[in-house]
């Protein structure tokens, strides 16, 4: 007896296979891209931008660049905006004297600061007629060429200060006193120091608690860092507020590479001009 072969529709008749739409794939992409920038931003590598003074002469307003997230370890605010309020601290390493950190300031100050490192914990610290002296023997502070900075949109007449500005080669310059610190181990990096001033130059005693550092920022006439207290510390009446002791858990990476610098001539709406306000000279600088 023949077999009668079983009934299968015509090709034109068969269901399609469900496809997932247009926008579902470009929201399952888009979702995959954030959790990566995530991670990396995270754990890998973050972007950094300059926004103040604080850290002449090595870096000027306009720079970006990058820290190390697992230079020393990761916290809470290892992450983005330090959301989700994870606790506890994982820490392989402390930074090392004249590393520059990126950390989360204090209560009050709450937002990201970079700074250099001073002092460790168990260090005793105090600045002395513009001097650091480390665990009572004082920092090798030599005086070098001026820094000459050009004015700029970013950094403008009222940044500079009048008796600092003058004119060089047909363009209006900054030019400060500039001086080398040696750190204990050899450690070099530049500061400037440019008038005496008893609140910043002469400081009491500090002596580091453990798992804290003191940081300094290089532009010592300008700079809120550990020379002064936190702002939850600070009493009525005391002066200036700083960064106090930062606590390790606090830290979020060590800088390493400056991948970007502008000038602030820059307009979004004229793209001709991220060119020609780039300096080129600063990008691939380390530390």
């Amino acid at each position: 007896m023949a077999t009668t072969p079983s009934a299968e529709p015509p090709p034109a008749e068969r269901r399609p296979a469900r496809q997932r739409s247009e926008g579902g794939s470009t929201l399952v992409f888009l979702l995959k891209l954030a959790v990566i920038v995530f991670v990396f931003r995270s754990f890998v590598a973050a972007p950094f931008s300059i926004p103040s003074e604080s850290m002449l002469p090595r870096l000027l307003i306009g720079d970006y660049l990058f820290i190390a997230k697992p230079a020393y370890g990761y916290s809470r605010w290892s992450l983005p905006w330090g959301e989700p309020p994870v606790s506890g601290h994982v820490s392989w390493a402390v930074p090392k004297r004249g590393d520059v950190v990126v950390f989360r300031g204090p209560h009050g100050d709450d937002a990201d600061i970079i700074k250099r490192v001073i002092g460790l914990p168990g260090d005793t610290v105090q600045v002395r007629r513009g001097q650091v002296f480390l665990n009572g023997v004082g920092v090798p502070k030599r005086r070098i060429a001026d820094f000459v900075l050009p004015l700029t949109p970013n950094y403008d007449e009222t940044k500079c200060g009048t008796r600092f500005q003058s004119v060089e080669a047909g363009k209006p310059v900054c030019r400060y006193p500039q001086y080398e610190e040696t750190l204990p181990g050899g450690r070099r990096y530049d500061v400037l120091d440019l008038e005496d001033d008893p609140i910043k130059d002469d400081t009491r005693l500090y002596r580091v608690p453990a798992g804290h550092l003191f940081v300094m920022g290089d532009n010592r006439d300008n700079s809120a860092d550990s020379r002064f207290p936190a702002p939850d510390d600070l009493m009525p009446g005391e002066g200036q507020a700083g960064m106090g002791f930062v606590p390790l858990d606090r830290v979020e990476g060590k800088a390493v590479v400056g991948f970007f610098s502008t000038d602030g001539s820059a307009s979004w709406l004229l793209p001709w001009t991220w060119f020609s306000a780039a300096r080129p000279r600063r990008i691939g600088e380390g530390f």
